[in-house]
Formats: structure tokens, C-alpha cells, sequence
């Protein structure tokens, strides 16, 4: 089951906290995905965040996103 992201607050150290629509509350680091290019803009904290959801997923601008799918998987719940 797909689930979408509804909000998305960049956190320090390059967490993101998100909120999926079925309620559940995860952290995602994004640090892993810094070695791929087209994620190095990630790095610069003003850049990183600028996070925002867009149909269901989180965005930065018209080139970088990050599928939900991964999100949802590659995240620790938060209680």
C-alpha cells in the first residue's frame, strides 16, 4: 500500500520528520544519500531545508525528490 507524505519539517543533522497519511510519524536521514549526485545539493543545510511535500512525496525543486516508498521503508517510527 502506498502511503503519502503530508508534511515534511527539516530537522538538524539532515533528519527529516515526516507525517504519512495514515498518521504514523517517522524520522528519515538523509545523510545516505549524499554519495549519490544528484542528491549532493542536499548538503548545503539553507538548500536541505527547503523541503516541501508535493503529491505525497517531499521535494526540493523540479529535479530532486525522494519516492515515499523509500521514505516509509528507510525510516524509524517516532513515538
Amino acid at each position: 500500500m502506498l502511503l503519502d507524505i503530508i508534511d515534511v519539517k527539516p530537522k538538524d543533522n539532515f533528519l527529516l520528520f515526516l507525517t504519512f497519511e495514515n498518521g504514523e510519524k517517522k524520522e528519515f536521514d538523509c545523510k545516505p544519500l549524499f554519495d549519490k549526485k544528484v542528491f549532493k545539493p542536499l548538503r548545503e543545510k539553507y538548500f536541505f531545508n527547503k523541503a516541501k511535500v508535493l503529491y505525497g512525496t517531499v521535494v526540493w525543486n523540479d529535479e530532486i525528490d525522494i519516492s515515499p516508498e523509500t521514505l516509509y521503508i528507510d525510516s524509524k517510527k517516532i513515538n
